[in-house]
């Protein structure tokens, strides 16, 4: 209180999820005199009501003394329900230790979790949050947990200042000292910088293309899928090596630039795993006895992000696809199109980016030794049929490339290395944004389809010839094109040759 007795309104910046995106919340409080209480209002979540123990606890331990008077902290805008986050904690503290101070802080943003010793602790929370704010334009600086620097220093323009506890918060505060004191993170992985960007790519080949013996079809189309990020089908019978060809893709596909690395790493967040800001894209691979929420994402209150969004930017791997229920199936229609999850709840609906490469290997057959030439297949033609009908053609027309698979012969060899392939991977990345590409040929849409996939006359009468002998859908086509796209950028032609067109038609659904 003033010495006028006019009520001072305090206030202080900080955010809540909604969704993935953040929501600018701001903090206001006033002390007024009557019957001394402590309350919260404007929809808070219970970890925020909680917080007045631990705010009370905090300020107490640290020889400050509770005003006895009516507190009411307000979180504004009201109309924001479930707002939720222990990161709360910091600012309600600093508003009531400063409550005889006048606070005009407008730019500054406040996060962070109190200890009842008054020690200021992370939260999880806080990576996709400030990133959220950053990619809206709407934070430049930030009082942070010193715990959290680790991590929030990967996010550009903005600063921050780190603090281990409430007595430092109040001192920076009260001195108005908001010079950031962390420095900008420099990431260790290689680079390649194109029209003053920088890519990142690691070189990190555990898992190598050179143990795959033989099939030597598969291992090209593993080039063309991860050189474009198209989605890919293999069959065949098993242990001719489709899992093993899968796990190897990972280190070799395209570079990220910085801002996929975070989106990615604020996703890792959301699942509650800390991510390692390496320069490799996720692959994620859920059993088909997997749910439909674990899946997409959801839940009965807050929908939580699913292996669909988490596999964001990476791969999305589903084996023996046939064996996944046909709703989630045909469900997976929707983000392979529109690079989205749509989470619909009775009180929210959420979007999740999904911007996937989507990779999936299944048998011939349910017993698997229908193309097999020294095993008997067991299964009936109707079985076969029933096995196969499981996939409808809208959801296969969304993928590229089908591969089947060689059958596996003694005398098979090694004959191209894991980095090999990714040099020729970074070769066709390159081309692709030399052209002036925002996306990957894979996720090319209409207009950049016939803006970037331009075809020699020869390739022009192929292509028309094999639409009208293979009847094939407009998305097929478009498909075609993409493929023999980046064939062309690996084999450095500026334009779809009629070689990179056959090669691409050798790749398509056989019906």
């Amino acid at each position: 209180m003033s010495k006028d007795n006019k009520i001072i309104v305090n206030q202080l910046k900080c955010a809540t999820l909604d969704g993935v995106n953040a929501q600018v919340i701001v903090v206001e409080a006033t002390f007024t005199k009557a019957l001394p209480s402590f309350s919260v209002v404007g929809l808070a979540g219970s970890d925020i009501q909680e917080s007045k123990e631990r705010v009370k606890s905090a300020l107490l331990t640290n020889s400050f003394i509770f005003p006895p008077l009516k507190i009411t902290i307000n979180l504004s805008p009201s109309d924001i329900p479930n707002k939720r986050g222990t990161h709360f904690d910091l600012s309600i503290a600093l508003l009531i230790a400063l409550n005889k101070s006048r606070i005009d802080k407008d730019e500054l943003f406040v996060f962070g979790e109190l200890g009842l010793d008054g020690r200021v602790k992370n939260s999880s929370m806080l990576f996709p949050i400030i990133l959220s704010l950053k990619e809206q334009g709407l934070i430049k600086i930030a009082i942070v947990p010193k715990d959290a620097i680790e991590y929030l220093s990967h996010i550009s323009d903005v600063e921050f200042i780190a603090i281990e506890s409430l007595s430092k918060a109040i001192t920076v505060l009260e001195n108005e000292n908001f010079e950031a004191n962390i420095e900008k993170f420099s990431y260790n992985s290689k680079f390649i910088e194109l029209n003053n960007k920088q890519y990142f790519y690691e070189e990190s080949y555990q898992n190598n293309f050179l143990d795959v013996k033989g099939q030597s079809v598969a291992k090209r189309a593993s080039l063309i899928a991860s050189a474009g990020m198209h989605n890919f089908m293999m069959e065949g019978n098993p242990g001719c090596g489709k899992s093993m060809i899968v796990k190897r893709l990972q280190s070799i596909l395209p570079p990220l630039y910085e801002e996929e690395m975070l989106s990615i790493a604020k996703h890792q967040f959301l699942n509650g795993t800390v991510p390692d800001f390496l320069a490799m894209r996720p692959i994620r691979s859920p059993h088909h006895t997997a749910t439909t929420a674990s899946i997409f994402g959801g839940g009965s209150r807050v929908a939580k992000i699913g292996e669909v969004a988490l596999a964001h930017k990476g791969i999305l791997f589903f084996d023996e696809l046939p064996h996944f229920p046909k709703n989630i199936l045909e469900a997976l229609r929707e983000p392979l199109q529109d690079k989205k999850v749509n989470i619909a709840r009775v009180n929210s609906k959420i979007s999740y980016d999904a911007d996937i490469m989507f990779v999936t290997a299944m048998n011939p057959c349910p017993c698997g030794n229908l193309l097999s030439k020294t095993k008997e297949c067991r299964c009936s033609p109707m079985e076969i049929k029933r096995y196969k009908n499981r996939l409808s053609d809208p959801f296969l027309d969304r993928i590229d490339i089908f591969v089947v698979m060689q059958e596996v012969n003694y005398n098979d060899k090694g004959d191209i290395t894991s980095e090999e392939i990714h040099k020729d991977v970074i070769k066709a990345f390159i081309a692709q944004k030399n052209r002036g590409q925002k996306r990957l040929n894979g996720k090319l849409n209409e207009n950049e389809i016939d803006k970037y996939c331009i075809l020699e006359i020869d390739a022009i009468k192929i292509l028309n010839s094999a639409i009208e002998r293979f009847g094939l859908s407009h998305r097929g086509i478009a498909s075609i094109k993409k493929i023999a796209r980046t064939i062309a950028d690996i084999n450095q032609n500026q334009n779809i040759t009629k070689r990179d067109i056959l090669e691409a038609l050798s790749y398509r659904r056989r019906k």
